[in-house]
């Protein structure tokens, strides 16, 4: 699943990424998973762009932020993705690989030094603050002295490797909609056009 890079939703993505780069918040987009009480957990997240040439999406977290313990408690997630100059959506689900530092997997350890290293110094220095929703009042401040720019990442960097089985693309404008769902078609995906 999602290896293909000619996955036939992925240029309908890259079309609107495009025709919305000129927006600041065109790299944003909402991630859910589901958290262990069986309750819904939403946040907005930043594209990364996607893995080497497949279908596979990139995010940058925080090894202490819940969405860890969501996705070890359920390994599949949902994407939203509005574009709102172009009024199109992209819903995307499928399972989520966590990666980070104690990953046994050396290629996965090399893809997650790579995204450090894609990152700035100052969304690097993000990951050495205190740990998020701990009260103040329970944890001292961190003290986050300079970073060196040359050393790879910290423990709490964790790359998310998301890779889509299902994607619900709506456009607006047009009332088109499609479904596209990995399977035996002729590029591995299988699309299907339905009622907006």
């Amino acid at each position: 699943m999602g290896s293909s890079s000619a996955a036939p939703w992925k240029q309908l993505l890259l079309s609107s990424i495009q025709a919305n780069s000129h927006l600041k918040h065109y790299s944003y987009f909402q991630l859910a998973t589901v958290s262990s009480n069986s309750r819904p957990s939403n946040r907005t997240v930043v594209f990364r762009g996607f893995q080497d040439d497949s279908d596979k999406i990139l995010i940058n977290t925080d090894t202490r932020s819940r969405k860890i313990d969501d996705l070890k408690h359920c390994p599949f997630a949902e994407i939203c993705w509005y574009f709102t100059e172009s009024w199109e959506q992209f819903r995307i689900s499928g399972p989520v690989d966590v990666i980070d530092g104690t990953n046994p997997d050396p290629v996965k350890l090399q893809q997650r030094e790579k995204s450090w290293f894609a990152c700035s110094v100052k969304s690097r220095m993000q990951y050495m603050a205190p740990t998020p929703r701990v009260s103040i009042l329970e944890q001292p401040p961190a003290h986050m002295g300079p970073l060196d720019p040359s050393v790879g990442p910290v423990g709490s960097f964790c790359l998310l490797v998301f890779d889509p089985d299902q994607v619900d693309y709506l456009n607006l404008k047009s009332n088109e909609r499609l479904i596209f769902t990995a399977g035996q078609g002729v590029d591995g995906w299988i699309s299907e056009k339905v009622n907006a």
